[in-house]
């Protein structure tokens, strides 16, 4: 009898390797094909710049409350805080040792795109690339042409101050398997150039649906609720639907997104507040056409009450 509870002990930790092994392979950090990167040519830096307003970089990566040209020095440090633990977002100045100035395009895209750091690691989803997975190389290039002429900083950012089982990157792995993918969030039947190039900013460098959209228990989009808001990743209040199902969004016009964009107040003559304070500053800074595609996507995607 001991011995033939023995060999089974030894089966299911064969198995049990077995399992953990296979769930390590199909799991593993996955970069682009190099060749997505290569032949881009010299970046367009003003598109770059417009690019990194689109993309909310200053948002996260900028020391807390700064303003004005302060806020292009990305060294990084303000607190993410939610259910898994605070994240402190990295330096990402053009400094070569405490930022990202000695990273290749190649380096550089991987994180965008696939979660995938430099040294070959997964990324939190803290940083929102299951979003940017959307954007295009062209854009990538020009953004991070751009971030290349901003000021560098050696600042160091403080760890992220997670609990067990979530300060293990290996997880992240489980995660992007469940979560992580670069289609597109809605189908559009017959979308309008400018509804696509909406879709392509709010689901892609906007990634507006970060915020604006529930979660699981393991932060994945709950399905069906796109856009359908819900409690505040950081813990503190709501953030808004801003589908045309909206109780308080919803009878507002295209004009009345892109003024709300543009300037920061409402059709009822309120102004924005809370953390969408920093995304209507980024909003403002893009064109006029950008900000009238974004509005004609909120209105074309589902209603969701």
């Amino acid at each position: 009898m001991a011995s033939t509870w023995i060999k089974g002990l030894g089966t299911l930790a064969v198995l049990g390797a077995a399992g953990f092994g296979t769930f390590l392979f199909i799991t593993a950090p996955q970069r682009q094909d190099p060749a997505v990167w290569a032949n881009l040519g010299e970046p367009d830096l003003a598109h770059g710049r417009e690019v990194f307003f689109a993309g909310g970089c200053a948002s996260c990566h900028a020391p807390a409350g700064a303003t004005g040209d302060a806020r292009l020095v990305l060294s990084g440090g303000a607190p993410l805080k939610s259910d898994f633990g605070t994240f402190h977002a990295p330096n990402i100045s053009s400094d070569p040792e405490g930022g990202i100035g000695a990273w290749t395009l190649a380096e550089f895209g991987d994180a965008m795109t696939r979660g995938v750091g430099r040294d070959g690691e997964h990324l939190y989803p803290s940083f929102p690339y299951g979003s940017y997975a959307r954007m295009t190389p062209e854009d990538i290039n020009d953004l991070y042409g751009f971030m290349k002429t901003l000021p560098a900083s050696d600042a160091v950012a403080p760890a992220h101050e997670l609990g067990f089982p979530f300060n293990q990157r290996v997880v992240l792995g489980g995660w992007k398997f469940l979560y992580y993918s670069d289609a597109p969030r809605v189908e559009l039947a017959d979308a309008s150039d400018m509804v696509k190039r909406g879709q392509y900013l709010v689901e892609g460098p906007g990634h507006c649906g970060e915020c604006h959209t529930p979660r699981n228990a393991l932060g994945g989009f709950l399905a069906g609720q796109w856009l359908a808001g819900g409690p505040n990743p950081e813990g503190e209040g709501s953030i808004p639907n801003i589908t045309p199902g909206s109780r308080s969004m919803g009878s507002w016009s295209e004009g009345d997104i892109v003024s709300y964009l543009e300037t920061g107040f409402t059709p009822d003559y309120d102004s924005v507040g809370g953390s969408m304070v920093e995304v209507q500053k980024n909003m403002a800074e893009l064109p006029a056409a950008d900000r009238e595609a974004i509005a004609a996507y909120l209105k074309a995607i589902t209603a969701v009450q």
